[in-house]
């Protein structure tokens, strides 16, 4: 059993997946045309609302079979896979996410704990570099709040540390956990900054702008020996 165990999201936690999103936006734009690109992103939303994640790939394959035949023949559609799948995602690591990831290798172990499908974010994760950076511990479920424990399970520990953009999440976690765990939420993302999902959820253990800030933070603090708010 580890002493501690940080639990690492990834979109919008140690990666700017609201950048990619954009960038995702614009590509089909100026591929395909705003009609088209809005069509894609209503497949998106009902999918996401479907299965309560995001698939953008599968969001692809829906929209194939929604278009007209001359479409589906369209060889630029394929080429929408390709951008996603090829996406240069090492570039869109917050600064110093990797040195965070670093500094938390000496104070227990490092685990990505994320929500998604099973092609397209562990290709993310791969890509960014960040299954490299915990050596392989990459856990990635469909409602990850809801597997914690497999979590223990996989990964058994005295303290848990979970690092996430939603207060949803946290919320949800320390709810089951107690104070084996500490929650900390880096203000990042749309959902971190949304002034509705602040309000509806109470505040994290610990609360930073950004997420190179946890390299600073006392060991004691993120280790669950002391108890305190950061700002």
């Amino acid at each position: 059993m580890e002493d501690t165990v940080f639990l690492l999201d990834v979109d919008n936690t140690l990666l700017d997946n609201d950048g990619v999103v954009d960038d995702l936006r614009r590509h089909l734009v100026d591929n395909f045309g705003s009609t088209k690109a809005d069509r894609y992103w209503e497949c998106f939303e009902a999918l996401r609302a479907e299965l309560g994640y995001t698939d953008y790939l599968g969001a692809l394959q829906r929209y194939r079979l929604r278009e007209l035949s001359d479409d589906m023949n369209d060889p630029r559609l394929l080429q929408m896979s390709t951008f996603l799948v090829d996406y240069p995602f090492a570039d869109r690591l917050y600064e110093r996410a990797l040195d965070v990831v670093a500094r938390l290798r000496t104070l227990g172990t490092p685990v990505i704990l994320s929500d998604g499908d099973v092609v397209f974010q562990p290709r993310k994760v791969q890509r960014s570099g960040l299954w490299q950076a915990v050596e392989g511990r990459v856990l990635i479920y469909i409602h990850k709040e809801l597997m914690l424990e497999a979590v223990q399970k996989r990964h058994p520990a005295r303290h848990y540390v979970m690092v996430d953009d939603k207060l949803r999440i946290l919320s949800a976690m320390k709810a089951e956990w107690g104070d084996r765990l500490t929650t900390v939420f880096p203000r990042q993302g749309h959902y971190a900054l949304d002034p509705h999902e602040i309000a509806a959820h109470p505040a994290a253990d610990i609360t930073i702008g950004h997420i190179a800030e946890l390299i600073d933070l006392p060991a004691a603090l993120l280790q669950g020996a002391a108890a305190g708010r950061a700002t």
